[in-house]
């Protein structure tokens, strides 16, 4: 979960997106724009992004390997401590890009569900709340 702490940004974080073929550029630039503003609700400083167009989703990465290597160098150039994917990733890319960036990585449904989780006030929402959670 995102550390939320009053209106302090304790995480830094750096967003990617894909654009397939078919997708429409606009498109895929309007959704990044949609995670930056979920990333700034959690309390998260976006310090940069990555949009890769590509043929195909990577099974291993989601993204391709020299990708996932450009964006754990931004990472490290921006002290991101965070990667946050426009797209949703299967635990096995979580697990492998987190192996190369060195840093943690969530995807748009874990961000979302952070949010919830932050926001959420009585005991039956924070309940509900990570019953989604490890559902998810």
């Amino acid at each position: 979960m995102i550390e939320i702490v009053s209106n302090r940004r304790t995480e830094r974080a750096v967003l990617v997106g894909v654009c397939l073929p078919g997708s429409d550029r606009r498109e895929t630039e309007e959704t990044m724009r949609e995670l930056a503003r979920l990333s700034d609700t959690a309390g998260v400083e976006v310090v940069g992004q990555i949009v890769q167009e590509r043929a195909a989703l990577d099974p291993t990465y989601f993204i391709g390997g020299g990708k996932v290597q450009e964006v754990r160098r931004m990472a490290e150039e921006t002290e991101a401590d965070v990667v946050i994917f426009d797209d949703d990733l299967s635990p096995a890319q979580v697990r492998n890009v987190e192996r190369v960036v060195e840093a943690k990585v969530l995807d748009r449904s874990a961000l979302i569900l952070d949010i919830f989780a932050a926001h959420a006030r009585s005991a039956e929402a924070r309940t509900q709340v990570e019953l989604a959670q490890l559902e998810y």
